[in-house]
């Protein structure tokens, strides 16, 4: 079988596959541009890593209502925070109209004891 050499550099023709991925990998490296990092980069990375680390300080009274947001959103209690807040809805739903009915049979009986008391 006659292979034919494609390579233009002569230098490759009886080297090994070695020798050939040792001149092409200085080659690249040589190639390769690095740029140079900005002033004072490290220090920033340190500091930007620091604060990271750095607890979240929370302001204000708030914090309890985060705390209980997070819990209350977590998969496990979903569901019984949609059936906790659906009953409790009920109940204020119920209420309320429980008045309104105790108000409009007030006022019923008011108009039908002293119809003219009104005007």
């Amino acid at each position: 079988m006659n292979k034919e050499n494609i390579n233009p550099d002569p230098g490759f023709a009886g080297s090994s596959t070695e020798a050939c991925n040792a001149r092409l990998s200085a080659l690249l490296h040589t190639s390769r541009a690095t740029p140079a990092l900005p002033p004072r980069f490290p220090e920033g990375v340190w500091r930007r890593i620091e604060e990271a680390d750095a607890p979240v300080k929370t302001t204000g009274g708030i914090a309890w209502l985060d705390a209980l947001a997070a819990l209350v959103l977590r998969p496990r209690l979903a569901l019984a925070t949609v059936a906790v807040l659906m009953i409790t809805g009920t109940l204020f739903g119920a209420r309320d109209g429980s008045q309104a009915a105790h108000q409009n049979a007030q006022a019923r009986y008011l108009a039908a004891v002293a119809p003219n008391s009104l005007h």
